[in-house]
């Protein structure tokens, strides 16, 4: 497929590109940022209360995990769509 954007069609992608490689870039860093700390958290959690609280600590890395799988996976959509992979820009 080739690629014949021109004039305002052109424009509109690079700015939407632009903000869309901005919000995917700050939406991966958020959600590493919670995964990181939820597995730290639940690492805490487990060497401090042992065998008791493994499930409590298990359960905060696997709801930390699943926040940031879900932030990569906003943040490749956002980025495919303002590249124009989405949407009416194709």
């Amino acid at each position: 497929m080739t690629n014949d954007k021109s004039g305002v069609s052109s424009g509109v992608t690079w700015v939407t590109s632009t903000i869309g490689n901005g919000v995917s870039g700050v939406t991966n860093t958020v959600g590493g940022v919670v995964g990181a700390a939820g597995r730290g958290l639940g690492e805490t959690v487990n060497g401090v209360t042992g065998k008791a609280g493994k499930p409590v600590g298990d359960g905060i890395k696997d709801v930390a995990e699943g926040i940031e799988g879900g932030a990569a996976k906003v943040a490749g959509g956002v980025k495919r769509a303002g590249e124009g992979e989405h949407g009416p820009l194709r």
